[in-house]
């Protein structure tokens, strides 16, 4: 008895060793990673006017350009946030649909053969690389700057995201019902209509309202390399140095987030 009560005790002394190894090692490649990381920011420097700059934002933050909320025969905020809006639904909606077809591809129980799904999950790593200002930057040489290259934008970058969360609902679903409706003779189309669909489209829906959150804050900087909305005039109040502009544009870009935020959470809460 006394001898196992050693070899436990030799055991765990062994065991809270080692574990204080395995965190020295982790803890020495942390350092080692920030320490790599630090060495590679070249910091000149805080600049002279930084100081002065810093006192114009705040005095624009608390003294916002109201005027510019609406002007009647030019463009204003509102026009400015509408615009965002409405390219953060239309690139939500392009890419809810476009979607689809790529997340059946991707997925594993969709498909006998590994390479299928592979080459599915591939494809939707290749959309989602780039972000959304760089394809935005791509669709506006080819279509030119404006309102329509940030929907096909936000639209073709958010199909990767919603694809691969769509895939991943679809490997997630009960595979009782599909079953049971192969074995009754049902064919693909009948198995999709009758036993995949009803238990992804309530998560594809939830997710792609989440989507749309992420496009409203993604449209709000398309405008700053010419893609349209908030952005342009932001863009320009920066460059002309008129604080009390870009005060008033933040916050509206404050009150759109959050009231996209506060709206489309109450209809994720009530469609799950």
């Amino acid at each position: 008895m006394k001898h196992n009560t050693t070899a436990a005790s030799g055991k765990t002394s062994g065991s809270v060793f080692g574990s204080r190894i395995r965190f020295a090692l982790i803890s020495l490649i942390v350092i080692a990673v920030y320490y790599w990381s630090i060495q590679g920011i070249h910091f000149e420097g805080i600049q002279g006017t930084a100081g002065t700059v810093s006192k114009s934002i705040l005095q624009g933050f608390l003294h916002p350009d109201w005027s510019f909320v609406y002007i009647p025969e030019g463009e204003d905020l509102l026009r400015g946030l509408l615009d965002t809006l409405v390219i953060s639904i239309l690139g939500t909606v392009i890419a809810a649909v476009v979607c689809i077809p790529f997340a059946f591809w991707a997925s594993t129980n969709m498909s006998r053969r590994l390479a299928v799904s592979g080459s599915g999950k591939i494809m939707l790593s290749v959309i989602r690389v780039f972000p959304e200002i760089i394809v935005a930057i791509l669709f506006i040489k080819a279509v030119g700057p404006g309102s329509f290259a940030g929907v096909l934008a936000l639209g073709i970058h958010s199909v990767g995201m919603l694809g691969k969360l769509y895939a991943e609902t679809i490997e997630s679903i009960d595979r009782g019902p599909q079953e049971a409706l192969v074995a009754s003779g049902a064919n693909r189309l009948q198995v999709l209509r009758y036993a995949v669909l009803p238990q992804v489209i309530p998560q594809f829906l939830s997710y792609s309202l989440y989507r749309f959150e992420i496009n409203i804050r993604s449209a709000t900087t398309l405008g700053l390399v010419g893609a349209g909305g908030i952005g342009t005039p932001l863009i320009f109040a920066l460059q002309a140095r008129n604080w009390n502009r870009v005060g008033i544009i933040l916050l509206g870009i404050i009150v759109l987030v959050i009231l996209t935020d506060l709206i489309s959470g109450w209809i994720r809460k009530r469609i799950i």
